[in-house]
């Protein structure tokens, strides 16, 4: 498997000086749109997009085979002339790219029923396309904290010495060594200046299968992320065996967002309805949860050497209503999946993802449905929405009862999955509760496998 990364390079002491390279490429992307749209015809019966961009400068760039091109780049804008020979081949790749997008999406429309058709798709623009450096053709690493770039400088194409931030390339001197370096891309943020490098590294995922002898290791670690609690964890056996459960709660960093929260509504209370300063800190410290969130799940799941990490498939679409939609709307669930996901699969790790319904609803004992909030401590009534009393009386944490059917459902699943056709309807037979994934609790797990040992 293939990982692909990315990491910031600020550029120091250059502010305006790279606005005319940026608008000399955009440029290029919307004379290249044009060229495309008016070829396309040709360029759809080709299959590759290597062949696709030599058929483009064929008929874009003066050369002694093709004297008289059909449309002329060179000639169009002053800055064309000399234009760097891979930043020009970027930019048709650029242009193809929202070309035949434009395309798919105007045959869509016009397939649409006219009852419900929506605006007519625009013509493709350049937009805020930024250019890539390509190595030695447009940039060339000097120093540790110094590289050259080829832009479009005094009326023609030079090249530029600049300094780069020794934190960020000491970063990926410690971080980067051992994967490939890809070409920069130069991006604009807010005032400053960065080159993007992305990275590729092959990671070796471990082999899928379950097992629940005591010969052969299987061992999952379930999450599930919570509002209240970030999220809690248990690390189960393919038996189910929980072996650890841990809860992180991150309170003050939840009071911090809280009270961000809460500025932000008291000043659209007295009509503000632009307050980006309120919002960029409400962002950074909602990201900040997310990003501690995703270090320890990582750092569980490579403590105790697990094969898969276990998730709910969660659908967040949709109007958010009741009290806590605003802590709903913030709610980082997806980018920690995918965070963890990346991280993990370094490691050779796995991660899945299992039906959301009623997880926290059922107890894991398979008592039935719990009561949420309200219970009694030493004969006080108290409230607290994380915890859940079973119909049976018993006081748990509910966000651990949720991780220990997020990880029955995904083990009963595999199970199931490993057996026989005739023998997973025998199973099944017995344990019927386990063929209705959004009812399995940790004992259908137990019921399952006590089955399967008779």
């Amino acid at each position: 498997m293939q990982i692909v990364t990315s990491y910031s390079v600020k550029i120091k002491n250059y502010n305006h000086i790279f606005k005319e390279t940026l608008s000399a490429y955009r440029k290029a992307v919307d004379f290249f749109i044009e060229a495309a749209f008016g070829e396309w015809n040709v360029l759809k019966e080709i299959d590759s997009i290597h062949y696709q961009q030599s058929h483009m400068e064929k008929i874009c760039i003066k050369t002694a085979a093709h004297p008289k091109p059909e449309y002329p780049f060179e000639t169009q804008e002053k800055c064309f002339y000399k234009f760097p020979s891979y930043l020009r081949r970027s930019a048709i790749n650029e242009a193809i790219g929202k070309v035949s997008s434009y395309i798919s999406n105007l045959e869509r429309w016009e397939d649409t029923e006219p009852a419900q058709k929506g605006r007519k798709p625009s013509f493709p623009k350049a937009g805020h396309v930024f250019p890539i450096f390509y190595h030695k053709n447009m940039y060339q690493r000097t120093s540790d904290n110094t590289a050259k770039v080829k832009i479009y400088i005094r009326n023609t194409w030079d090249w530029l010495e600049v300094s780069l931030r020794k934190g960020d390339t000491d970063y990926i001197k410690r971080h980067c060594i051992e994967r490939k370096e890809c070409s920069p891309t130069l991006l604009k943020r807010g005032k400053e200046w960065f080159l993007d490098f992305s990275f590729k590294e092959n990671a070796v995922l471990n082999k899928p299968g379950i097992s629940t002898s005591p010969d052969v290791p299987f061992r999952i670690l379930a999450v599930d992320l919570g509002v209240n609690n970030a999220c809690a964890c248990c690390v189960m056996d393919g038996d189910g065996t929980i072996h650890e459960r841990k809860i992180l709660s991150l309170t003050r960093e939840t009071d911090r967002l809280t009270h961000s929260i809460n500025r932000i509504k008291k000043a659209q209370q007295h009509g503000n309805t632009r307050t980006p300063r309120l919002w960029a800190r409400a962002k950074g410290l909602n990201h900040d949860i997310a990003v501690k969130t995703t270090a320890f799940i990582t750092g569980m799941a490579i403590a105790y050497d697990v094969d898969v990490v276990v998730f709910e498939h969660l659908d967040l679409s949709g109007k958010k209503r009741g009290s806590k939609k605003q802590r709903l709307h913030l709610w980082k669930a997806k980018e920690v999946q995918n965070m963890v996901a990346l991280r993990v699969h370094r490691h050779g790790k796995r991660i899945s993802r299992v039906n959301a319904w009623n997880t926290s609803r059922l107890a894991y004992d398979g008592s039935g449905r719990v009561s949420r909030g309200t219970y009694w401590h030493e004969g006080v009534e108290k409230y607290n929405y994380s915890i859940c009393v079973f119909a049976t009386g018993k006081t748990y944490h509910a966000d651990l009862n949720a991780s220990y059917n997020i990880g029955a459902r995904y083990l009963i699943r595999e199970i199931i999955k490993s057996l026989p056709e005739t023998v997973g309807l025998e199973v099944l037979a017995k344990v019927p509760e386990a063929s209705r994934r959004s009812t399995c609790t940790l004992s259908t797990l137990f019921n399952l496998n006590a089955v399967l040992a008779a």
